[in-house]
């Protein structure tokens, strides 16, 4: 199945409503909804302020999508069964993550949100008030790209960075 909506390079694809649909973002600055084996887009979502979408990740409780703006902000959509629409009350900034498509990951209970940025830092943000918790120098010589929690140990976070090196965080 092919599905060719896009026009121009598809960045990221998440996987929502127990798998019968996904999002899928582009350098278009559109993100499309599908439903599985359907090649029709279901829903367009695109605003002339929105930027591109480099990264997805789907909340813990698989109501929300979470997408790496390309203007320093981590922007969320509300998903269910029947649609997608943004969620402009969940914003967080103060990462600088223009030019990267860094990660975004939450914690497996869902109360905290991280992302790397480009200049190697680690940001953790609190999930329901927006608010951010904590910055940490991750990486050196360049942007921290991966974060994610691990899913059996909460208390663990593993990040990646352009200087070749892994890390465990506690």
């Amino acid at each position: 199945q092919i599905y060719n909506h896009h026009l121009q390079a598809v960045n990221a694809v998440v996987y929502f409503d127990n798998g019968r649909k996904f999002l899928s973002s582009s350098d278009d600055k559109k993100l499309l909804v599908w439903e599985y084996d359907i090649p029709v887009p279901i829903k367009y979502i695109q605003d002339p302020e929105m930027f591109s979408i480099p990264y997805l990740g789907l909340h813990p409780s698989g109501d929300f999508i979470m997408g790496q703006s390309m203007d320093n902000s981590i922007t969320t959509y509300k998903c269910n069964d029947v649609t997608v629409r943004p969620n402009n009350k969940k914003t967080f900034r103060g990462h600088n993550n223009s030019g990267y498509a860094c990660q975004v990951s939450c914690s497996p209970n869902g109360k905290y949100l991280i992302s790397g940025d480009g200049f190697g830092k680690l940001y953790i943000w609190d999930w329901k008030s927006n608010f951010l918790t904590r910055k940490l120098q991750a990486h050196d010589n360049g942007p921290c790209m991966g974060a994610i929690w691990h899913p059996l140990q909460p208390s663990w976070v593993v990040t990646c960075g352009w200087d070749g090196v892994v890390k465990l965080w506690d």
